[in-house]
């Protein structure tokens, strides 16, 4: 099995659990935590696109860690408190592609970065999240193989951040880590089909 970031999350959801109980007594609802978390990830994806100041950059790993947990707690509230629904699922899944597009976003504005690249993770990204999701339309479950899901390209992509914060202009050999996160991309998608398939036998 090709290790994931994912494979942290029950012990990341334990730490959170707490949290989850608090928002639920306020009530707050895990539908709520998705859509906040979305439009928060949309708002600093457009700011950093259309200001590209290198130290705001900074924020992504700082808000990738705090859209990982908002992440986790809709989960948690929605299985934990009974707030699944299908409105719900449908806004888990749209919600992720939308907020990661809107985080690379700023990369295509920013040098040594090629925009081409930045659309190509988007576009690549979009697809293994899809591949996940359509195990469960053959009776499979929903796939959340690696080498670069969801949580691995959020540190990713904080990583690149804090390199722009910290470190611009960036040299050029850089620009090459945007083509291998999408070919590992690509890898992923291959995976979760092949394994959604090989669930089924």
């Amino acid at each position: 099995m090709v290790p994931s970031i994912y494979q942290l999350k029950p012990a990341f959801q334990r730490l959170l659990r707490p949290t989850a109980g608090a928002l639920f007594r306020l009530g707050v609802t895990a539908n709520q935590v998705t859509l906040l978390a979305c439009a928060l990830s949309v708002a600093l994806g457009v700011c950093l696109y259309l200001a590209p100041v290198p130290g705001a950059f900074a924020l992504l790993p700082a808000w990738l860690s705090v859209r990982m947990a908002l992440n986790a707690l809709d989960g948690m509230l929605a299985r934990e408190y009974g707030q699944r629904s299908n409105l719900g699922a449908y806004l888990n899944e749209l919600t992720d592609v939308v907020s990661d597009a809107a985080l690379y976003l700023p990369f295509a504005a920013l040098l040594p970065f090629d925009p081409l690249w930045v659309g190509a993770l988007i576009l690549a990204a979009a697809l293994s999240e899809m591949a996940g999701v359509l195990g469960q339309t053959v009776g499979a479950s929903r796939r959340y193989d690696g080498p670069l899901g969801k949580s691995d390209r959020a540190v990713l992509v904080g990583a690149l951040g804090l390199a722009v914060a910290l470190w611009h202009p960036l040299p050029g050999w850089v620009a090459g880590v945007l083509p291998l996160a999408v070919a590992l991309t690509a890898l992923t998608v291959v995976r979760r089909v092949r394994m959604g398939l090989q669930e089924l036998r």
